[in-house]
Parts: C-alpha cells; sequence; structure tokens
C-alpha cells in the first residue's frame, strides 16, 4: 500500500519563512500538502474546520510560530493540549527566543520539537529529519 501524502499546517507569518519552508520540503523531496496560516485565529479556525477551513484535513503535523497576529502561537499551543481531538498532532515550536521556550515549561505546555529563528534550511532539514521519531513516515522519495 503507498504512503498516505502528510498534511502539514505550516502557522507563520513571514513570507521569508514560509518560502524556505516551502523550499526546504520541496529540496527534501517530500510528498506533502502543505497547508499555511498566517495568524494564530486562522490556526484555530483551520484545526476547528471553521468557517473558510470547514473542509480543513485534520493534519499530521504542526509547524507553529510563537510570534503570531491576532492569537500568539503559546496560546494556540494551550488550546491543542486542551482538545482530545487535537491533542495528539506532533507540534514544531518555530521561535527566535530561548525565552518563548522558557515561557513554554513555565506554563506547563509541551511541543514535540523547537527549531530556533532565524531559520535556515539547515534548520528545517534538522526538524524534518526528527518528524519520523514523532510517529510519521514523511520522507517518501520523489521519483528523480
Amino acid at each position: 500500500m503507498p504512503n498516505k501524502l502528510i498534511d502539514i499546517l505550516l502557522v507563520e507569518d513571514s513570507p521569508a519563512d514560509i518560502r524556505l519552508a516551502q523550499e526546504t520540503l520541496k529540496y527534501y523531496k517530500m510528498q506533502n500538502v502543505l497547508h499555511i496560516v498566517r495568524d494564530g485565529e486562522a490556526v484555530l479556525q483551520f484545526l476547528r474546520q471553521q468557517g473558510k477551513f470547514a473542509d480543513a484535513p485534520v493534519p499530521d503535523l504542526i509547524l507553529l510560530d510563537i510570534a503570531l497576529p491576532k492569537v500568539d502561537g503559546i496560546e494556540v499551543l494551550a488550546e491543542l493540549k486542551k482538545d482530545d481531538v487535537l491533542r495528539d498532532i506532533p507540534v514544531a515550536i518555530l521561535t527566535a527566543s530561548v525565552m518563548d521556550e522558557r515561557m513554554l515549561k513555565h506554563f506547563d505546555i509541551s511541543a514535540d520539537c523547537c527549531i530556533q529563528k532565524p531559520l535556515t534550511l539547515e534548520s528545517y532539514l534538522n526538524a524534518v529529519r526528527c518528524f519520523p521519531q514523532m510517529g510519521l513516515s514523511i520522507v517518501k522519495l520523489v521519483n528523480a
């Protein structure tokens, strides 16, 4: 049976970081569907399949920026962890600050992986390499 495409939800407001994520996934030859939302309010609507996201899939992985407009990433992560359906989705935190990681610990909110900004091709590749450790089998090479 062929591997299913992986739905990745990227929650990022920086166009440069969005582009880097897209290029990294392409470079690493991963077959996936990348969904992009740009603020914390939109990600909660996406995950709850509300409004324009009524047909959104439940993602297999979330790449979550901490510094988001409307609702910040820490609040989003806290909401995810309270939801019985969404709490088991692996989350990789994108952060520009060690303080963000400390805040997560302070509020007893966990993430599966942290990626330090500024984002580089290597930091995304390191995160991609850890995805299988989160129970995902997403490294599926595209025929050359």
